[in-house]
Formats: C-alpha cells, sequence, structure tokens
C-alpha cells in the first residue's frame, strides 16, 4: 500500500480547528488531485460546508467513539475512500498515543498543529495539565485564537516552551491579524563557560535540550549534580547520572539520565548516590540508549549531599 500523508490537527472544543481546515480546504492551492479523507472525531458548534470546498474528492467521516479509533477501522476507511491523504481533526480529550497505536502502517505525519482558544487555554492548562501538555509536545506550531491585546504573551509562550522549544508560537487575534512569537529563550546558563555551570533548578531544562540539541553541546564540558544509576545493563566503566523529572504531573515523573564513562574517578557507585559531576560532552552509541545519544566522559567525579526535597525532582516550570 502506498504512503499517506497525514495532517493532524490539535486542541479541545472550540479551539479553532474546524475553522482552520475548512478555510484550508477552500484554498485552491491545496487541490494538487490527491483524495482526501476528513476525519472528524468531535462534533463541535461549527460544520464543515462541503460545497465551498476548492479541494475535490473531499470524504469526510467521523469517528466520536473512541473504541472505534483503531487500526482496522482506519485501514479499512483509507481502502473505502482510496486516500491519499488523510485530514485528522482530533478529539482534545484523547491522549495522543490513542492515535498513534491506531495508524495504520502506511500512514505517515506529515504536519502537526495545535490550536487552543486563548481565553480558556491557561484554565485548561491549570486544571487538565495532563491533556493540554499531550497535545503540545509533538507538535510543530501552536495557534492562540482569539488572542486579545490585555493578554501577556509571556504567559502562554511559558507554558508552551516548559512542555517544548521546536513548535513556533502563532498569537491571531480577534479581527484576523496574526503574529509570530518573537520572545527569545535564552539558555539559564552560560553556554560559552569553559564549565558549564548547571543550577540545581535548571536539570530539566539541561537534560531536554542536550537531547534534543545534542551538536550544541559536543565538546563542551558541564557540571551538575545528579542521582547515579547502576546496574548490570550498563556497559563496564559507565554509571548513569539523571534526576527525577516531573513533565507534566506527578503521574509521568520519572528517571532519567546520561550515560557516564567514569574514567576512574569513581569505582563504588550505588543507585541513589548522588554525586558532583564534571564531565565532557560528547554523542555515539551506549547500550545505556539502545542507540545513540548524549555520552559524558568524566572529568571529575565528588559525592555530595542529596537536594533538598523540593528540589529532588526537576521540573521545567
Amino acid at each position: 500500500m502506498q504512503d499517506v500523508s497525514v495532517f493532524l490537527f490539535l486542541g479541545f472544543l472550540d479551539s479553532g480547528k474546524t475553522r482552520f481546515i475548512q478555510e484550508t480546504l477552500e484554498d485552491p492551492r491545496m487541490d494538487n488531485g490527491e483524495r482526501t479523507l476528513l476525519l472528524v472525531c468531535e462534533e463541535g458548534e461549527e460544520q464543515y460546508e462541503p460545497k465551498k470546498f476548492a479541494v475535490k474528492n473531499v470524504a469526510i467521516e467521523t469517528i466520536e467513539d473512541r473504541a472505534h479509533l483503531n487500526e482496522y477501522t482506519l485501514n479499512y476507511l483509507t481502502r473505502k475512500y482510496r486516500a491519499e491523504r488523510v485530514i485528522v481533526e482530533y478529539n482534545g480529550t484523547w491522549m495522543l498515543q490513542d492515535f498513534f497505536d491506531a495508524m495504520p502502517e502506511s500512514w505517515i505525519i506529515n504536519q502537526m498543529m495545535t490550536f487552543a482558544e486563548a481565553g480558556t487555554f491557561l484554565s485548561y492548562n491549570q486544571n487538565m495539565r495532563q491533556l493540554v501538555y499531550d497535545k503540545i509536545y509533538m507538535t510543530q506550531m501552536v495557534v492562540f485564537n482569539r488572542f486579545e491585546g490585555g493578554m501577556r504573551k509571556d504567559e502562554f509562550h511559558k507554558i508552551v516552551r516548559g512542555i517544548t522549544r521546536r513548535a513556533d508560537i502563532v498569537y491571531e487575534y480577534t479581527g484576523g491579524k496574526a503574529e509570530f512569537d518573537d520572545i527569545e529563550d535564552p539558555m539559564p546558563y552560560d553556554m560559552d563557560a569553559p564549565v558549564i555551570e548547571i543550577a540545581d533548578r535548571d536539570f530539566a531544562l539541561f537534560y531536554r535540550d542536550l537531547s534534543e540539541n545534542p551538536d550544541a553541546y559536543k565538546g563542551k564540558t558541564v557540571r551538575f549534580k545528579g542521582m547515579a544509576a547502576v546496574s548490570k545493563k550498563v556497559p563496564q566503566g559507565f554509571i548513569v547520572i539523571g534526576r527525577y523529572i516531573m513533565t507534566c504531573c506527578e503521574a509521568d515523573i520519572a528517571y532519567d539520565g546520561f550515560a557516564l564513562e567514569t574514567n576512574g574517578k569513581i569505582s563504588d557507585a550505588k543507585t541513589r548516590d548522588w554525586l558532583m559531576v564534571t564531565a565532557e560532552i560528547g554523542y555515539g552509541y551506549n547500550a545505556v540508549y539502545r542507540g545513540e545519544g548524549p555520552v559524558l566522559s568524566a572529568v571529575e567525579i565528588e559525592r555530595c549531599d542529596p537536594l533538598p526535597a523540593d528540589l529532588t525532582v526537576a521540573t521545567f516550570y
């Protein structure tokens, strides 16, 4: 079966997904001859108007029952309409992994965008943080609809950047004016220092940035406090050094760490030992990752006191 391009639009009800998709399908430039399946996973107040579509060969199907979101159904719809392109208006209360688990092998994510109604976003983030995180952490763009001049961009920016540094952010004002977010995100530590000092409160940000942008750190020397993990599965001469990190809520707290070559700087480290590590950063294959990842080479390792309770778990905000 040929590959099927998937355009995935995320967000809660009344966030602007339907309007954006409608306007996209009214654009003649989107009519490239591909047979298109529009998959609607929730019904909002706005309804699609197929008569206005400039794109021909659009079939609309609705899946409102989570139980029907499965590979069998999606394969059936793909064959039924001989779909070459799929546009998905996803249900804001369904976890994104549910969709990934249901995707047929032939479906390839081409674009992912997240929409939010600016007036309710801060409240949703406070009360439904896990769902908000879920719809942002892999997206390419976050669009805040109905943005008002009195709203503080930095509040929205901080939430998105606490989840991902990769997504573009767009503020669309009532009336149609749109602005791209231009708030700079300098790292809270000096990347040009001979030894980059990572404050305890900044470990989560450091961990994610090094994982996502390893080229920016190759050859640099870093110093931070972390908790050791020792296992027979770790290659000889290595330990894992990291912290417990909370990504979005207490339920997802997990230990994350880097492969650290000890270079004889310590020989009796045990799991849960707290260490102050100075190391040079490289990148390559290591069994810790079962693939490639950041590989730290110890310059100095010192035992240290555990962090206070309020800093034991690293967070992004």
